[in-house]
């Protein structure tokens, strides 16, 4: 007989005692009486094997219990249930240590280098304050709906993004498959920024900070040292910062690149700053979540340390408040471009993260009966909350630089990405008293930023091969880890060439965006129209002992997927113009990033056509067993049956 893990025994039973039953249910070859009692698998007090005192498989029969045996036995002869629960000789899916680690992990998953970089730029470039109305408005009926019901999915089926399908509609299981690719290609360029970020966390460890002076080998002589306290220096178009110089043609040393045609050799410092990042993330991820679990109290926590710092710090510079204005201050006029809700509906998706198989992986650790309605309004409002103090944090320093420069402040805001970052911040921490202090905690929050969102994006991708291939890999979890984090290092080795930034802008603009969308809005439609909302809503009940509310249903249903098709429909209409300090991408770079966004998502349409040529049946039969989805949950672990 085929035995089976139970995911939940005892389901009226909405005591404390839920956990612990839940646990101890997980033990192999365990009878459960009615009455209370529990017979082992031969156990020597009762009858077992062969005879007619036993059950199949060397269970107890359930023979009334001897005075002596205890007063709450029942008398001989009565009717007794049996309640069989079948168990796996397979290992018990792990689970987080504590609740808390679920939330900081998802926390500091959807709290990445975009909250610090993209959501202040998009903002001030969207009219300010009137910016946060289309942001919440995209929030309300479309992040945070499909952020709900990514978590419910991976809580109920407790399965990854592949194996998962199978229970929803088992055509689209393609769907889990690009998923895994697309974040393979994140993981070839995300890390990279943390590499950047570790070279200058090393440069800093010196009384005066590298990009500070411009008499280094890599200054040119349009290198300008303008510090707060050169008042007879003036500022000219032609002039370029040490901060500028130190970033492009010392840590990327993209001068010695003409373009994406010829990148040029490795730079074997950033190598090695890689190899680091990634050794750090394989020993917090290779034994699963009980680890990374552990490592994001310090990297989901430290960067909100960091950025309080920074904010007094901030507020208290002259000019601080010039920033502050041009970050808030309301232009309505704006609301009436489609431009900004384009990006308003953008860069919730992306700041909140559904789709990349990482809220399903999180929530299938959790214990059935967690409340993830309240996690997922929690996290995704910290996640907003956080984007939101990220832009004063910005906004001070550029209105400091703007006060210091003699300028406006749109001139000095005028780089977007990780330039904001390494050049305009990194400037502003130099003119700082205690400059080396801030420049080290700086830097150290953006690794930590990023590394929390790389465990998250790998652990997806493990959850999910693991579940997919459980007698291949669930015992070789360290060997697979190992191999899968050495393919992202050479992966990632094109993006630390010279023109290694050029290849990442183009992996940022085109691998990942409109693939991970039109997942998404795939997604969305086979959950709420072919597996049907009432049945997901019925999931959801037996989980948490509520539906959700008619609100929740209607995004699923309508407006979640118009949400992503209008972001699909206006990356489409209205393709990005791609440009990295001097360099414009030729033709032939965006067919090359849209041949890599293709390749991800090629999965979902050659699935399909595999399940339909592979299965059993009429064609007509074939597709309604894709359709069909097979049944999950705790329910189908119970077998109830009555012996005398």
């Amino acid at each position: 007989m085929e035995m089976k893990q139970s995911m939940m025994m005892d389901r009226e039973n909405e005591g404390g005692e839920k956990e612990k039953g839940e646990e101890s249910s997980q033990e192999n070859g365990r009878l459960m009486l009615a009455d209370g009692g529990v017979a082992e698998k031969g156990d020597p007090k009762v009858n077992s094997g062969g005879g007619s005192g036993g059950v199949s498989n060397g269970y107890p029969t359930s023979t009334a219990p001897s005075p002596k045996e205890g007063a709450g036995g029942v008398p001989a002869g009565a009717l007794r249930t049996l309640v069989v629960q079948q168990t796996s000789l397979d290992q018990p899916r792990e689970t987080w240590s504590k609740k808390m680690d679920f939330l900081l992990s998802v926390i500091g998953y959807a709290v990445d280098l975009g909250n610090v970089w993209r959501f202040p730029y998009i903002c001030y470039q969207n009219g300010g304050g009137a910016f946060l109305l289309p942001y919440m408005l995209m929030a309300v009926f479309g992040g945070v709906p499909l952020f709900y019901m990514e978590l419910a999915l991976g809580q109920f089926h407790r399965s990854g993004c592949i194996s998962i399908w199978k229970h929803i509609c088992p055509i689209f299981k393609g769907i889990g498959f690009a998923i895994c690719i697309i974040a393979l290609y994140i993981a070839f360029y995300y890390n990279t920024i943390m590499a950047w970020a570790l070279y200058y966390l090393l440069a800093s460890f010196r009384p005066t900070l590298p990009w500070t002076t411009c008499s280094n080998p890599w200054n040119t002589v349009n290198c300008l040292r303008y510090l707060s306290t050169d008042s007879n220096v003036t500022w000219t178009n032609t002039s370029i910062s040490p901060a500028e110089e130190f970033y492009t043609r010392q840590v990327l040393q993209v001068h010695l690149s003409p373009g994406l045609h010829q990148l040029g050799s490795v730079s074997w410092q950033l190598a090695l700053c890689l190899l680091f990042i990634f050794t750090i993330v394989y020993f917090s991820i290779w034994k699963g979540v009980k680890t990374s679990g552990k490592v994001v109290w310090v990297t989901a926590t430290f960067p909100y340390l960091v950025l309080l710092v920074l904010l007094v710090r901030g507020a208290t510079l002259p000019g601080a408040w010039r920033g502050v204005v041009f970050y808030l201050k309301p232009d309505w006029g704006k609301l009436l471009s489609t431009t900004v809700w384009i990006d308003a509906a953008a860069q919730i998706f992306f700041s909140l993260g559904p789709g990349f198989g990482v809220l399903m992986a999180f929530a299938s650790y959790n214990p059935f009966h967690n409340n993830c309605y309240k996690d997922a309004l929690l996290t995704s409002s910290v996640n907003c909350l956080t984007s939101f103090l990220s832009g004063f944090v910005i906004f001070t320093v550029l209105g400091y630089m703007a006060e210091m420069r003699k300028i406006g402040v749109e001139t000095v805001a005028k780089d977007a990405g990780p330039s904001l970052l390494f050049i305009i911040y990194a400037e502003a921490i130099a003119n700082m008293p205690a400059a080396t202090f801030f420049a080290i905690i700086f830097f150290l929050m953006i690794i930590m930023l990023g590394l929390d969102s790389t465990f998250a994006g790998l652990e997806g991708v493990i959850t999910a091969m693991l579940d997919e291939f459980p007698q291949l890999l669930s015992r070789r979890r360290e060997w697979f880890v190992l191999g899968l984090v050495c393919v992202c290092y050479l992966g990632a080795l094109s993006t630390l060439t010279y023109g290694g930034a050029f290849v990442v802008k183009l992996f940022e603009e085109y691998a990942t965006g409109p693939a991970v969308i039109t997942v998404v809005f795939l997604e969305v439609i086979a959950v709420s129209w072919f597996y049907g909302t009432s049945r997901f809503c019925a999931d959801v009940h037996m989980m948490m002992g509520f539906s959700p509310g008619l609100f929740w249903r209607v995004c699923w249903v309508a407006i979640c997927p118009i949400f992503l098709l209008f972001i699909i429909v206006s990356f489409l209409a209205f393709p990005p113009e791609v440009k990295l300090f001097d360099y414009v991408y030729p033709p032939w770079t965006t067919v090359l990033g849209y041949c890599i966004g293709v390749s991800s998502f090629i999965c979902v349409p050659a699935y399909m056509v595999y399940h339909l040529l592979t299965a059993k049946g009429t064609f007509k039969q074939r597709l309604l067993k894709g359709i069909t989805p097979v049944p999950s949950g705790p329910h189908s672990d119970i077998i109830i049956t009555h012996a005398v």
